[in-house]
């Protein structure tokens, strides 16, 4: 138990870190910091099992710092309780360039930054997705071996967000009782009072989504302690409202939008010296505080050690799996799985909708990878993202593998990129193309931590038909192709499907997207082989020497490409057809292979029922293009292929014409 006196100084070294640190920056957000470091304090020395030496262990809790403008507050933690990538040198180069204080916290940059948070109530559902892999991997392998609790702190903005509606629905429905959310209810935005454009009752909101929740005084450390101790009882995930004061301890600003977004001030500092006795230097901590924040540092070492042995004296080949899944490793016998599958593929050379190619290829990975999770936004008959291997999760049991997430494709997105932080567990899920708009900021963000979450997004095209317009993508992919580190897979057919599902597998450091149709496609990869030939990102499918034409495309338009190639070689006209799964490896690719595949042919020729934007990487801006320069239409999707000219007759009348 420590006394109000040693807790209030130990706080107060979080407060003067982070005010000072936004001071010398001369930017930031020292408000958040300063009002949060009671919660922050009571919870980091009292009651979260971490371990700054071995910072990685496997059951540790999770901490998210959702409200990521407060990015002080866990800086100041991390170098207090003696992570040793955590300096005073870092503290004092908050937000400058190549330091590891970034603006918002950003995965990779030190140990104990648990993901990257910014878009306020990313970090909500990041921690739901941890809490989930969290009773996942404790039925595995049992509490024995993963039993730990995810933490998260929100600002008022997080709950304002759309995505912390779905996220804590769902977390409720699954009655995630060890994922604790305090709320930082300053009553405080940027732009002044919350009161200005919100006055919802946040505790009903989150008593109707089934949560457990707790109101206290975010200041007083014994009715934290006590109500972190009560959500530790609970059956559901508990809310812990904390009412604090933003800007804790500032004489003039405390309590409003002044010492939300910027400096105090060198004036407001001192006199916030003074008020809360403080009498240290700039970024300087008293010894006897540092001592006590690092010896609360090291209270789980042994919880830490104990637990190692409980690993060491499992079964080895538990041992051996658990270990592998946290390595990131896929098991051994995938790549011989893989390799069966397309000899088969080559045997039947099917003719299937490529979203069921997708499935096919699924119920052989689901087999021979055990730490697959699927899902689906509540379209799982039209993705196809179940196999036999994936029965549903339900909030009494979670021995399944497959989550029903709702129509909450946000949410979904976000708590990937949580399941897939957390570790030993690879999330895919399944919604159609159109709605990866909704999920771009967690895929944004799965790409900029460069983690392995894999969207399934079908209904590619105008071939979706009579949706319309609504729901065809036509600058989807494009847009996807745009950022950066996101791998985007159109594949052609079963063949391209099986080897995009393993580029995306092995891809340990990228997020993926495979793009899949609802209309059957035509085999076009006929013969075994080997090597993934989708791996270079765009290869020969029909090659010639001295090609006159080369026709690109990509998905359901390579078979288009291949109809066209066969009438123009008809016609006397050398014609090479090249399929572009994915142009991001293409670009990885070395330059002579790039050039080789581009080629020199004076007709170049795009394809794909899409937005031209991207092609002209490999026809060029001279090139003909044959997709989308519009939105499409509701009817059949064949009559709106041939409605809108793309097809093999319109891609040998546009050489013809190109030629003449």
């Amino acid at each position: 138990m420590t006394s109000l006196d040693k807790h209030n100084r130990m706080a107060n070294a979080i407060r003067f870190l982070s005010m000072d640190a936004v001071q010398k920056a001369n930017s930031g957000h020292p408000g958040l910091p300063m009002g949060a470091a009671d919660v922050a304090t009571v919870l980091f020395t009292r009651f979260m099992r971490f371990d700054p030496k071995n910072p990685d262990w496997p059951n540790r809790d999770r901490f998210v710092l959702s409200a990521g403008h407060g990015s002080m507050l866990l800086y100041s933690l991390l170098y207090l309780l003696g992570y040793e990538d955590m300096t005073i040198e870092d503290i004092k180069n908050f937000r400058q360039l190549g330091s590891k204080t970034a603006g918002h916290p950003e995965y990779g940059h030190a140990s104990g930054i648990e993901t990257t948070t910014g878009p306020l109530g990313q970090g909500i559902a990041n921690a739901l997705g941890m809490a989930i892999a969290e009773r996942k991997l404790a039925n595995e392998f049992g509490d024995e071996l993963m039993d730990h609790y995810t933490y998260a702190l929100c600002g008022d903005g997080c709950l304002m967000e759309g995505i912390s509606q779905e996220a804590i629905s769902l977390a409720g429905h699954l009655k995630l009782n060890k994922f604790v959310l305090f709320w930082d209810n300053n009553s405080i935005t940027i732009d002044g009072a919350v009161s200005l454009s919100d006055s919802t009752d946040q505790i009903a909101r989150f008593k109707a989504c089934n949560w457990h929740t707790i109101d206290i005084d975010g200041h007083n450390p014994d009715e934290i302690a006590a109500a972190i101790e009560e959500a530790h009882k609970s059956d559901k995930p508990t809310l812990i409202a904390c009412k604090t004061t933003i800007g804790y301890g500032a004489p003039k600003k405390a309590g409003t939008n002044k010492v939300h977004g910027s400096p105090l001030g060198d004036e407001e500092i001192a006199a916030t010296r003074k008020a809360l006795g403080w009498e240290y230097p700039a970024f300087e901590v008293p010894e006897e505080i540092l001592d006590a924040w690092r010896v609360a540092g090291l209270r789980s070492t042994k919880t830490r050690v104990e637990w190692e042995k409980k690993l060491n004296a499992a079964k080895a080949d538990v041992k051996a799996e658990f270990n592998r899944r946290f390595a990131g490793d896929l098991p051994g016998s995938f790549d011989r799985a893989i390799q069966k599958y397309k000899k088969e593929l080559a045997e039947e050379k099917p003719t299937l909708a490529s979203r069921k190619s997708s499935q096919n290829a699924l119920e052989v990975i689901n087999g021979v990878v055990p730490e697959t999770f699927g899902g689906s936004a509540d379209l799982t008959g039209s993705n196809n993202t179940n196999t036999s291997q994936t029965a549903p999760i339900t909030p009494d049991d979670f021995s399944g593998r497959f989550m029903h997430w709702g129509i909450r494709e946000h949410a979904m997105a976000a708590a990937m990129n949580g399941i897939a932080l957390h570790g030993g567990l690879i999330p895919y899920s399944g919604g159609f193309l159109i709605f990866s708009d909704y999920c771009r900021t967690s895929v944004r963000l799965a790409a900029l931590m460069g983690i392995r979450v894999i969207h399934v997004w079908t209904h590619d095209s105008i071939g979706v038909g009579e949706d319309g317009p609504t729901h065809e993508p036509v600058e989807q992919m494009a847009s996807l192709r745009a950022v950066p580190n996101l791998l985007m897979f159109r594949p052609a057919d079963a063949m391209e499907t099986a080897e995009c599902w393993q580029l995306a597998l092995e891809s340990k450091d990228a997020p993926s997207g495979i793009a899949l149709t609802r209309q059957n496609l035509p085999a076009v990869r006929t013969k075994y082989t080997e090597k993934n030939l989708c791996a270079t990102g765009a290869y020969d499918l029909i090659p010639a020497n001295d090609a006159e034409v080369t026709i690109f495309a990509a998905g359901s338009e390579v078979g288009l490409a291949v109809e066209a190639q066969k009438t123009l070689d008809g016609k006397g006209i050398s014609t090479r057809v090249v399929s572009v799964p994915c142009m991001e490896l293409f670009f990885e690719q070395p330059e002579d292979y790039q050039k080789a595949i581009i080629g020199n042919s004076p007709i170049k020729v795009g394809v794909e029922a899409g937005v031209r934007m991207g092609w002209d990487q490999f026809i060029g801006s001279d090139g003909i293009f044959i997709g989308m320069t519009g939105y499409g239409a509701s009817g059949k999707g064949e009559a709106l292929f041939e409605h809108f000219g793309i097809t093999a007759d319109a891609v040998v009348k546009a050489v013809e014409k190109k030629r003449a």
